[in-house]
């Protein structure tokens, strides 16, 4: 049996290997070191006589999956070897083979994977300057594939990692080193030839069933169809199935989307919130979808917003239609409940991995489809009748399924009972004849009791001994002589009869068949349900934008939404906007309503608004607000604002809060630094940026001049609309200096003891920061606040000796230094060493702003 194992392992080096032995799958040596600790199991010995021991453990067959799943979560492979014959006494060795390869790239079971999101498989692929990426959800059968060329190609693809998240990614071995690059996917190196774009080519044309790749955009992409050849090898490898659910693929190379970086999907809280959970965000505030296709195309639509002015202004007719008229709205989304999972019904279908529950659940969900047409069917938005045209409600395949399988069938085909009476002749004959037992031995046991004279005789069945007649020791004299002892008990013995053998022969050989019949007919099932996978899975597209059309529908009607327009020139515009999640969230827990405000920018004279005002004004608040809407308004959803218009936007950028990345090396402001670089090397005027405290993780006055360079590159080099807020106020004369730079301030009310935040955002710059009455609010100690007040009032009135006018600095061309013989002058000399014997730690806030001038003045050249 152990040659058997190793034979088996050579299959799948790399994976843990469950080799089915029983009611068990074990593990044995290294995979069995690896699976104790992992999933906390006992690790115990094989052979431990032979002074050798094997180290081995186990998981039970029944609950396989559980700790698989688990496995799965950490990164792990997992080999499947399944027993392919039934064991017989005294047969030779059960004859196993491994039965699917499970990677996190190619999970298909609903009880991982998470219903609204996709599980990416992703092929890497490199030909000369050309990159080539292709993405498959084994799960959904959703193919895509891309090529870059130029500079910016690894830009390209990992814009394209970042919005997939694969769990695994695939790639030659050559490419080995760039792809230290992926984080966060487990990394399977391929052989070259897998990747070889003459092999990928006839695979892909073999899996479409198409002559030709043109049709789908692939010819003349080599390193985009080598990356597909691989994606396809490795699944069918893996899964050792048919997939015929993966009947199409989507090429793109140009974004046809607003893109938003990770650290944007991050700072917006799109997907998670900063707390790590899903419920405070868009994502979970638009979230009321009906079905778990339509959660995954919302979350789509949410991370790669339309760019293209004919599908919002379609997908927003849609949605106004449906919120003007509740009864249509409820009426749709009640068609739409109940419909599960169709895209992964399918998937395991196809794969070979589905059960009679999981046909049930297809039989369910396509009986809901003729009312969810018929209610879409009723709408009259270009949007949907073009979906109206397109969906199928698979009347055919309905039938089939309801004829053939049993009401409520059983979890495996091999418990019985899954086809039900009446779909086949043969079948019905057998059940007949095995139903029709219990009269025949209840029969046989009259019978027996009158010929023998015992009362107590009963004939009975068990799985070990099969069928008996069963008499106590009291009457074991009036045992006849035709009867054979099968078993001793302590109360009697058990015996059976040359008729009871025949009949016993006849059932058993009925109950095997019926097994077999079964099992042959769910198969053949299966096969016809795959054969149709191009018609299910189109129908399963049209529910899922259905369905996301009705919850925008239905959350604009809950929040009172209003429809956006696109403009017609480059105005951004915003009347009573409110925060979408900071809305909800204060209506869930009846806090105080949100305080609506307005925002109006363009590409002239109110391009760059720099925001001042007190921390827990509202500014961070008031900059995500107009991200959020311009991400709302191009999915297609209605907005929280009284009016809305904007111009399209080809990319959202944001710089907001700090983080430290410790273990990559980088402190918070590198990290500021960085996300600073990614929005001006790639804004474009089109783009939306959005700042929230540029500099704060440096020295002040470094801070501050990085802070006034950014707004004068945006300006002057990209253009770009841009929400700067700030605690720099010396920023706000900027807007003395540029045209095309407006300061807006939040508002707080002072009165003798307090002050209030209004929340409102309004033209002009604020005086003040208000950071010790936060302080005082946030509770630290009068004592500590009233200190802080009188050190603030002592740096006020130094301020301005401390610095001369920035305004006049920045105008100032700048010093051509000419001669320069030495790295160190004489005086910067001194200044080093000055700064050598300050005692920093015994040093007061005032002492240090006293040796700041002082420094300052013999660096400017000043009499001191």
């Amino acid at each position: 049996m152990m040659r058997q194992y190793h034979a088996v392992k050579q299959e799948a080096p790399d994976a843990l290997l469950l080799f089915r032995l029983g009611d068990f799958y074990e593990l044995f040596f290294e995979d069995a070191v690896t699976a104790s600790r992992e999933l906390e199991i006992t690790l115990t010995a094989r052979h431990k006589e032979h002074g050798h021991p094997v180290p081995m453990c186990g998981v039970p067959y029944h609950a396989a999956d559980s700790y698989i799943a688990r496995l799965l979560r950490k990164g792990y492979k997992v080999a499947i070897c399944d027993q392919m014959e039934a064991p017989q006494r005294g047969s030779k060795l059960v004859r196993r083979e491994v039965t699917r390869v499970v990677t996190p790239g190619t999970i298909t079971d609903s009880n991982v994977l998470r219903p609204g999101e996709n599980n990416y498989l992703l092929a890497l692929n490199e030909n000369g300057e050309t990159l080539g990426c292709a993405f498959l959800d084994v799960s959904t059968g959703e193919f895509r594939a891309s090529q870059f060329s130029g500079e910016r190609r690894w830009d390209r693809l990992m814009e394209e990692v970042d919005h997939f998240a694969p769990r695994e990614a695939l790639f030659p071995e050559r490419m080995k080193p760039a792809i230290r690059k992926l984080n966060g996917a487990t990394q399977t190196p391929l052989e070259d030839w897998c990747f070889d774009s003459d092999y990928a080519e006839r695979a892909l044309r073999d899996q479409l069933r198409a002559a030709a790749l043109d049709g789908f955009g692939l010819a003349g992409k080599p390193a985009a169809v080598g990356a597909c050849g691989a994606v396809l090898h490795y699944v069918r490898q893996t899964q050792k199935a048919a997939l015929d659910h993966i009947d199409a693929i989507v090429y793109s190379e140009k974004a046809d989307y607003l893109i938003l970086d990770p650290a944007t999907v991050r700072n917006l809280e799109l997907i998670e919130s900063s707390a790590g959970d899903a419920k405070d965000t868009l994502l979970g505030i638009l979230n009321k979808t009906q079905t778990s296709m339509g959660a995954r195309l919302l979350r789509n639509w949410m991370t790669r917003p339309s760019i293209e002015v004919a599908v919002i202004e379609a997908r927003l007719d849609a949605v106004g239609e449906l919120a003007a008229s509740s009864f249509a709205l409820e009426e749709l989304r009640s068609a739409l409940e109940g419909i599960l999972d169709l895209e992964r019904l399918l998937s395991k279908i196809t794969l070979g991995t589905a059960g009679p529950r999981e046909i049930a659940a297809l039989r369910h969900s396509i009986g809901r489809l003729p009312q969810t047409a018929a209610a879409a069917g009723k709408l009259k938005a270009p949007r949907f009748l073009e979906l109206c045209s397109r969906i199928d409600v698979l009347e055919d395949l309905h039938s089939l399924l309801s004829s053939a399988v049993s009401d409520n069938p059983p979890l495996s085909v091999a418990d019985g009972g899954v086809i039900r009476d009446g779909y086949d002749a043969a079948l019905d004959e057998l059940r007949t004849l095995s139903k029709s037992s219990k009269s025949y031995l209840a029969a046989l046991e009259a019978r027996e009791r009158e010929r023998t004279g015992i009362g107590s005789l009963k004939v009975r069945f068990n799985k070990v001994f099969g069928y008996y007649i069963e008499i106590t020791n009291a009457n074991l004299h009036l045992v006849p002589k035709d009867y054979d002892r099968k078993q001793t008990l302590a109360g009697g013995e058990r015996f059976t009869t040359p008729e009871l053998k025949e009949y016993e022969a006849k059932i058993l050989t009925a109950e095997e068949r019926i097994l077999e019949i079964e099992k042959d007919l769910f198969q053949k099932l299966r096969s016809q349900i795959a054969g149709e996978s191009g018609r299910i899975r189109r129908t399963a597209s049209v529910i899922a934008e259905l369905d996301v059309l009705a919850t925008f529908a239905a959350v604009a009607q809950r929040f009172g939404y209003a429809r956006p327009q696109i403009a017609a020139n480059d105005e951004l515009v915003i009347r009573k906007g409110r925060h979408p999640v900071i809305e909800a969230l204060a209506e869930e827990q009846r806090a105080e309503r949100f305080v609506p405000n307005d925002l109006y920018m363009n590409d002239s004279g109110d391009q760059i608004l720099i925001i001042t005002g007190p921390n827990m004004g509202g500014k961070s608040t008031f900059l995500r607000q107009a991200a959020l809407l311009v991400i709302m308004a191009q999915m297609g959803s209605f907005v929280p604002a009284q009016m809305m218009k904007f111009p399209v936007v080809d990319r959202i950028f944001t710089r907001i809060g700090a983080s430290d990345q410790l273990t990559r090396g980088r402190s918070t402001f590198m990290v500021e630094m960085t996300e600073t670089a990614l929005i001006l090397n790639s804004a474009t005027p089109r783009s939306l940026i959005v700042l929230d405290e540029i500099g704060r993780g440096t020295a002040t006055f470094d801070g501050l001049a990085i802070a006034w360079a950014v707004i004068e590159h945006i300006r002057s080099h990209i253009r770009a609309k841009t929400l700067f807020a700030t605690h720099y106020h010396e920023l706000t004369e900027l807007a003395d200096l540029l045209p095309s730079i407006k300061n807006y301030h939040v508002t707080v009310k002072e009165t003798s003891n307090r002050i209030v935040f209004l929340k409102t955002v309004e033209p002009g710059r604020a005086d003040r920061s208000y950071g010790i009455e936060v302080a005082r609010l946030a509770g630290i100690p009068a004592s500590v606040t009233q200190r802080a007040r009188e050190i603030l009032r002592k740096h006020e009135e130094n301020e301005h000796e401390l610095s001369d006018n920035l305004t006049v600095r920045a105008r100032r061309k700048p010093r051509v230094v000419v001669n320069q013989l030495s790295l160190f002058t004489a005086l910067e000399e001194e200044i080093r060493n000055a700064l050598r014997l300050i005692d920093v730690d015994n040093l007061t806030p005032v002492e240090a702003l006293r040796l700041l001038a002082e420094l300052k003045k013999k660096a400017t050249g000043s009499t001191p």
